[in-house]
């Protein structure tokens, strides 16, 4: 298993909203057998530059370990979840 971060921005929407849509894919992350070791909430931050009118958007930043099948269905779904403005995977050094 190899070491990876996903920093993903999502949508300003409600605190139960953007509670379940972390959850969901940390479940993701696990359901696929990798294991997060943690995920960091950086709340409200303003955007560079508006992406779709949206001027602010909530940052998460999780580390996880898992196989390289995961972080291609995490990839998948996160381009598929309308909620998401952007997001970016990267493999950790060794």
């Amino acid at each position: 298993m190899n070491n990876y971060e996903v920093m993903y921005i999502v949508k300003p929407v409600e605190e139960e909203a953007f509670e379940a849509l972390v959850a969901k894919f940390d479940n993701l992350i696990n359901n696929n057998g990798g294991t997060v070791e943690k995920t960091d909430r950086w709340g409200k931050k303003r955007l560079a530059y508006e992406i779709d009118d949206i001027a602010e958007g909530l940052y998460v930043l999780v580390t996880f370990s898992a196989e390289p099948k995961t972080v291609k269905e995490l990839d998948r779904v996160m381009k598929i979840t309308d909620e998401i403005l952007r997001h970016m995977i990267i493999r950790k050094g060794e």
